[in-house]
């Protein structure tokens, strides 16, 4: 039995043991299933709680490096393995991976374990006992030989860069100065970041109570507020002090900047109209975005009448649960009351309606008076957030991006017209292709006489804790790959 070194900072207790030879099995699944099509968000559940944060944190590392895995796969084998145990085999080459090409925080196991536990593996599932001595020998030959085979497989991008090519070369072409450190970046595990609710407790107090749970945490400045913690490892957020009371939901830095980008100047706009301002959060679950407007509006002493829309049901309950727990049940209530007739926007000061709904299918939805403000956090390739979703570069195939460019162009000018004359949209993207960021703006812009373009960040590159490098544009912290843009409408 052996000790997962990550698995304490995973949300394990102390202590627990877990063979790694079990974990390597589903960890294999896991990565097979990648390899098929599925999302690692659906996949994981089906993991055993007991194994489920020791099995993550191998998962995200083997695809991290998936790339050089597979070259090296093909290097030492004869025959293509059967897909189960061509997946036991990249990942436990995954793991025997030298410090020098590999991530600080990447889990580390002597190489004899990764080896006898890989084969033990191969012989605790019938359909992969054949392979068991092409496991062992391959990965001993690895070990042998490690030098001279990472050499011959760095001359293919997929394996050096761990991103299928045409991944790699978009981003040569988007961001031709930067682009090799937005690879590295994405290499690197994202840092846990929190959003501290301000109207619950303040950030210092947070920290205090982190400290007092032992939980090295630290503050994270940036020019979207002062609420950003940044903690030294991963642990369960839902032990940390304060997750039942809503003292802060979970949010990259780079995400935070939405709320602020929508709400500057809402003070001004909500005093002209006498009335809460009326904002729209389009594509809202889970709901971060959603639950910040309400903290930041908050704070500005600016009333609101918040519609959150989300087509998936299941999603949208997960979106009303993070509200609730955040504090925002009396103004789910009030918006259920507006919507039901008995209480009208201007006498609920601030409300929130969850809605059911395709934000594209406007006349589905929409009352027909405009909003002050719409957020449109658009379906993306998610190119940006990598480092915590290393299965993203895997699952996309380059076809998407001119899907999705479609989709977002499809969402913009079903949204522009429920703007208010001298309202503002807000068009947002987890994305570092300037496909979904930079030109869909500009399009955006040629399409329509009534915008002006305000002051936004554009696109943010990925930065890690142990890289922030002096990219473009980019905020001297850690962040996620964004994309921002203000569109405002002319008065008439």
């Amino acid at each position: 039995m052996m000790t997962n070194p990550q698995s304490h900072e995973r949300g394990r207790f102390k202590g627990e043991r877990v063979g790694l030879s079990e974990q390597l099995v589903d960890v294999a699944k896991c990565v097979q299933a990648v390899l098929a099509g599925r999302s690692l968000a659906d996949v994981l559940p089906t993991v055993s709680p007991s194994l489920r944060p020791g099995v993550q944190a191998l998962t995200f590392h083997a695809l991290r490096h998936w790339g050089t895995a597979q070259a090296l796969v093909q290097v030492l084998t004869d025959r293509e393995p059967a897909p189960l145990p061509q997946a036991l085999l990249g990942t436990a080459l995954s793991l025997l991976l030298p410090e020098t090409v590999v991530s600080a925080a990447a889990p580390r196991y002597a190489p004899f374990t990764v080896v006898d536990q890989a084969v033990v593996a191969t012989r605790s599932q019938r359909s992969m006992v054949a392979y068991a001595g092409m496991m062992n020998a391959c990965l001993r030959r690895f070990l042998r030989e490690q030098e001279a085979l990472l050499a011959r497989v760095q001359t293919d991008p997929v394996a050096r860069w761990n991103y299928p090519n045409w991944w790699v070369e978009r981003v040569q072409h988007d961001h031709p100065k930067a682009w090799q450190a937005v690879l590295r970046a994405g290499q690197e595990p994202a840092s846990l970041v929190l959003r501290v609710n301000p109207n619950q407790i303040s950030r210092s107090q947070f920290l205090e109570h982190l400290s007092q749970s032992d939980v090295a945490a630290a503050p994270l400045n940036h020019p979207a507020g002062e609420d950003a913690v940044r903690l030294e490892r991963h642990v369960a957020v839902e032990r940390l002090p304060g997750y039942a009371e809503g003292w802060f939901a979970v949010q990259d830095a780079a995400a935070q900047w939405a709320a602020y980008g929508c709400l500057v100047g809402g003070s001004d706009r909500a005093k002209v109209s006498g009335r809460p301002l009326r904002v729209l959060d389009a594509c809202a679950a889970p709901g971060g975005k959603t639950a910040h407007l309400l903290e930041q509006a908050q704070v500005l002493g600016i009333p609101m009448s918040l519609w959150a829309l989300e087509v998936d049901i299941k999603r949208n309950q997960r979106m009303h649960d993070n509200l609730v727990r955040l504090g925002w049940t009396d103004a789910l209530q009030r918006g259920k009351a507006i919507k039901a007739g008995t209480l009208t926007e201007g006498e609920a000061g601030t409300s929130v309606r969850l809605r059911v709904a395709d934000a594209a299918a406007v006349e589905s939805w929409w009352d027909g008076q405009a909003f002050d403000v719409v957020l449109l956090d658009a379906p993306c390739t998610a190119s940006g957030i990598v480092r915590r979703h290393p299965d993203v570069r895997w699952l996309r195939r380059a076809s998407d991006v001119e899907a999705l460019v479609q989709t977002q162009a499809r969402l913009l000018e079903a949204l522009w017209p429920v703007v208010g004359a001298g309202g503002r949209l807000v068009y947002a993207t987890c994305s570092i292709f300037k496909a979904e960021g930079l030109g869909q703006a500009q399009a955006f812009v040629q399409r329509h006489k009534d915008v002006q373009q305000g002051m936004a960040p554009g696109h943010l590159l990925p930065v890690s804790a142990s890289t922030v490098t002096d990219i473009g544009d980019n905020w001297a912290c850690e962040h996620d790959g964004f994309f921002y843009s203000i569109f405002d409408k002319a008065r008439v």
